[in-house]
């Protein structure tokens, strides 16, 4: 019997099928591959129709500063800046300030103004990168990290090309995409301390160093690009601004070792109200004189100003009127519970038991305190003493671990009561002496020492102090007069705030003291020749 037949219609029948199935397989790839470009076009048009439509520019968006020049108020801190960043040696800075008071604009500014600098390092096209602390994640095991970089492992990062072919693959985050420019990290000091110590190292090496589990030198599968990444590094050279509202003594020591510090201030009330006429002037709409007033009255910083003159705009836009109001912004204030800017003065005549203290708050912000005393006589050595207005207690962590130790204004007045008792033979145990720090803002530290000081002696002996001088310092029980932080900010502040004389330690003197207009400074050893100066002869 002849099988050859049988066999061709065989192997025939299995090549149609075979053919069938290829061709089936090759359709459903045509069919997948035609229905990936018909979404991706549909996806393309919506993206599209999203990027025609624009609303308008926000207020805060059109005020912001164009140039230095738009920056008020910090023309001391912007030359600081431009010393730093601007010269043949850029340095890694710190700008230290309240909010809204143009320190992320300042950095921007100098930064192109030293791209222009024949001199300056920085290439015409060096890059600003921003990147804010407070939101930065990162996870331990280097999956993600959107700051120092990180690395893919074939396990996390999918099928795709490498992963299939089990090759990790870098990303370069923030320090390594500012390469040749500048890394901004606003709040730094929120920065967790495991990214900390990468950045220092990062800052060192000039360059981010990567690890995997997944690498191998020998592999001949990874691409050349990625052995280099593993063995040289990302480049990293950037320099570092960092901004912060914290004080310097709650950032990293090491991380302030390395980089320039600059001191941005609280603006005044004639640089809230350029902003705030400047924000009228870009909204294209009319206001009066009160309403400004009001404004400046009740704005802490440029943002705020900026902020109630959009919504007065804004309402005043509504009712189709042209003009802002008086009644306008205070609408704004009252919905928005605005409170005004808070303002110790001096008293207008020499009282007993007041003393004009002097203090720093925040990001190195001096201001003026009153320290108010009462002495109740009592039975022979049966007086006490109460403090209100200061922080009983207050928590010192470090190295692993928390310390709660006691108030240190506290600690100054029982410095203070000693001193009295010893060195000039007031018996404070005679009188129930009450001592309070008004204001509502919680007091602590010891450079209150001095004020305290004065404000018992004046009310023991009834001397009245002079209401227009202002001190600080802090007591040792032996009556000397130890030097304090924050002079210069404190100095400043008694000076706006009308201060004519200034008591401060004369360890914290300085020769530009000498020629301060409207206020005369004067240095002290101890706790004698505050009281020579303070009352009224």
């Amino acid at each position: 019997m002849d099988y050859g037949p049988m066999l061709y219609m065989v192997q025939l029948f299995f090549a149609i099928v075979i053919g069938i199935y290829f061709w089936n397989l090759l359709k459903s790839q045509q069919n997948k591959k035609h229905g990936l470009v018909k979404e991706s076009e549909k996806e393309n048009g919506k993206l599209k129709e999203m990027r025609n439509v624009r609303l308008t520019e926000p207020l805060s968006s059109l005020t912001r500063p164009a140039d230095l020049k738009d920056v008020v108020g910090q023309e001391e801190g912007i030359d600081l800046l431009r010393a730093a960043l601007c010269g043949p040696n850029p340095q890694h800075v710190i700008i230290y300030g309240p909010p809204g008071v143009g320190k992320t604009a300042a950095a921007r500014l100098v930064l192109e103004e030293a791209r222009r600098k024949a001199i300056s390092p920085f290439p015409a096209d060096a890059k600003f990168v921003e990147i804010d602390a407070s939101i930065t994640r990162f996870d331990e095991r280097n999956i993600a990290d959107p700051l120092i970089g990180s690395v893919h492992d074939p396990i996390y990062q999918g099928a795709g090309s490498m992963g299939s072919a089990g090759i990790p693959q870098p990303k370069p985050g923030a320090c390594t995409k500012a390469h040749g420019g500048v890394l901004f990290i606003d709040e730094i000091g929120e920065l967790h301390p495991m990214q900390m110590n990468k950045l220092l190292k990062v800052l060192e090496d000039r360059k981010v160093l990567l690890e995997s589990a997944y690498y191998y030198e020998n592999d001949r599968n990874i691409p050349a690009h990625i052995h280099d990444i593993f063995q040289n590094g990302l480049p990293a050279d950037f320099r570092l601004v960092g901004a912060t509202t914290r004080m310097p003594a709650e950032l990293s020591p090491p991380l302030r070792s390395r980089c320039m510090e600059v001191f941005f201030k609280p603006l005044e009330k004639e640089d809230i109200q350029r902003i705030v006429i400047n924000a009228v002037d870009k909204v294209g709409i009319e206001v009066d004189g009160g309403a400004v007033g009001e404004i400046v009255k009740y704005a802490g910083n440029g943002r705020e100003a900026v902020n109630i003159v959009q919504l007065a705009a804004g309402i005043t836009q509504v009712e189709s009127s042209c003009r802002i109001t008086l009644e306008t912004v205070e609408k704004v204030l009252n919905n928005g519970r605005f409170s005004p800017r808070t303002e110790v003065r001096p008293g207008i005549e020499p009282a007993i038991g007041v003393v004009n203290g002097l203090a720093v708050h925040g990001a190195n912000v001096g201001v003026l305190i009153e320290v108010e005393a009462k002495a109740i006589p009592v039975d022979k050595g049966s007086g006490s003493w109460t403090v209100t207005g200061v922080i009983d207690q207050e928590e010192v962590g470090g190295e692993g671990r928390k310390l709660i130790r006691k108030s240190m204004a506290r600690g100054a007045v029982e410095n203070v009561l000693t001193v009295l008792r010893s060195e000039y033979g007031l018996a404070t145990l005679d009188y129930d002496l009450h001592l309070n720090f008004p204001g509502g803002t919680p007091v602590d530290g010891p450079s209150a020492g001095v004020s305290i000081a004065t404000a018992i002696y004046s009310a023991i002996s009834q001397r009245p102090v002079y209401h227009l001088l202002a001190m600080t310092g802090e007591i040792s029980v032996h009556g000397k007069v130890k030097g304090v932080g924050g002079v210069m900010s404190k100095v400043d502040a008694a000076r706006k705030a009308g201060i004519k004389k200034v008591v401060i330690p004369s360890d914290n003197w300085l020769s530009i003291f000498e020629n301060l207009a409207d206020i005369e400074v004067i240095a002290v050893n101890n706790l004698g020749q505050v009281l020579d100066i303070a009352f009224v002869q």
